[in-house]
């Protein structure tokens, strides 16, 4: 079995690379980047001659699919929109199962700040989708799309709790990456980096999609607000979440739901810290004429507050998931409720954010090279992990002390 990480340098794509190498069946993990010099770092930093690094220009589509057609499958861990559909192109073309992380589900791409996303001249960006889905299962190709932490453990644990209904009736996921509690206080927004920022803020700018009383309705990003008590795992904590578009495969995936949205969990003082930003036009993309010279506040904000929310040595993070899943079983109502309170792995330097993005990819990888997944195109992780798949897919969690709890009244 041979993997290849595009994308293998960065934090995300590394931890794939990382639990890949640590399969005995798993013979070769191919890891891409721009850079020679950041790949050999990702190599060393593994410490298995397993990994190969391919320096690839990501424009270099007849480079990439000669690439891809020396492995089995393909993860993508790519930083934002344009590079991650290129990819999944060229994988398509190409004949490569992939599983891709990005929060995007690829028949239905949406319209807002498209970060430079490309597709053939003459189609639409809702045709594109179907055309990739559709060449996908022309050419066998199955493609796992928004695995990881949210998308992917969300989709997964929401997904399992609707199988086991008569009728679901509302999904709700609360998902999030924040720092430890003892060091938010020291980070502007009570915030620390743990992915792409620029990808975090537009989140917190677009619209996105959710169902309410039956119906699909587009709402602005950070809005429905709700605070809550996480009490589990031995935690009391007060944490606060908001809508944004993390989870929009379940809009086309699970339309019969009443209720659905997807929230991101950040420490309470987050969302009136972004409020402020966005109030004074800090989030804005339009260029601002500054003395004659044009300025993107976002990008200078980006510059002035990311040295800000860097974590400081020894500070390490936190990820949290609190779905809630109603509807009714045997004629009586049901809920069930999913939890995780995942932390660092300090002994080996991989932060949370890495485990549970990063895992979730690594084990679906497998389970495609095991052709355990068989569904072909475009399939969200919540119609492909199911029955002994969703059994097996929980078990390599807890081998990888990702604790998801479930509780069900």
């Amino acid at each position: 079995m041979k993997a290849l990480v595009f994308g293998g340098s960065g934090k995300i794509g590394s931890a794939v690379a990382w639990d890949l190498a640590k399969d005995k069946d798993v013979k070769a993990i191919g890891i891409t980047g721009r850079r020679k010099n950041a790949l050999e770092e990702t190599k060393r930093w593994i410490g298995s001659e397993k990994i190969i690094p391919h320096v690839l220009d990501v424009n270099d589509r007849d480079a990439a699919i000669k690439l891809m057609k020396q492995y089995d499958v393909g993860c993508i861990a790519m930083p934002d929109r344009r590079t991650s559909y290129r990819m999944v192109h060229f994988a398509i073309e190409a004949g490569l199962n992939i599983v891709d992380m990005l929060e995007e589900y690829h028949r239905r791409p949406d319209a807002y700040e498209t970060e430079g996303l490309e597709f053939p001249e003459g189609m639409t960006l809702d045709g594109y989708g179907d055309w990739l889905h559709e060449t996908a299962i022309k050419n066998g190709v199955t493609f796992v799309d928004g695995m990881g932490f949210a998308p992917g453990l969300s989709n997964v644990t929401v997904g399992e709790a609707i199988r086991t209904m008569d009728t679901a009736e509302s999904a709700i996921a609360r998902v999030g990456g924040i720092p430890a509690k003892e060091y938010a206080q020291k980070h502007p927004l009570r915030y620390m980096i743990t992915w792409a920022f620029e990808h975090v803020l537009r989140e917190y700018m677009i619209k996105l999609k959710v169902i309410k009383d039956g119906k699909v309705i587009e709402v602005p990003a950070t809005g429905d607000r709700e605070t809550f008590q996480f009490n589990k795992f031995g935690k009391n904590e007060e944490l606060q979440c908001a809508v944004t578009p993390g989870m929009p495969s379940f809009i086309f995936s699970r339309p019969e739901l009443k209720e659905f949205a997807e929230k991101t969990v950040r420490w309470p003082g987050h969302w009136p810290g972004v409020d402020t930003l966005r109030e004074c036009g800090l989030l804005d993309i339009e260029p601002h004429d500054f003395k004659g010279t044009k300025i993107v506040p976002r990008e200078l904000l980006l510059s002035l507050i990311t040295p800000r929310l860097q974590p400081f040595e020894g500070e390490t993070d936190v990820c949290v998931m609190y779905n809630t899943t109603t509807g009714v079983r045997n004629g009586k109502k049901v809920k069930i409720e999913h939890f995780m309170w995942d932390k660092a792995d300090e002994v080996n330097g991989i932060s949370s954010m890495m485990r549970v993005t990063g895992y979730p990819v690594a084990i679906t990888a497998k389970l495609l090279m095991e052709g355990l997944i068989e569904e072909k195109g475009i399939v969200p992780p919540e119609d492909c992990i199911k029955g002994k798949v969703y059994d097996r897919f929980m078990e390599e969690l807890i081998k990888r002390n990702i604790d998801i709890l479930e509780v069900s009244e």
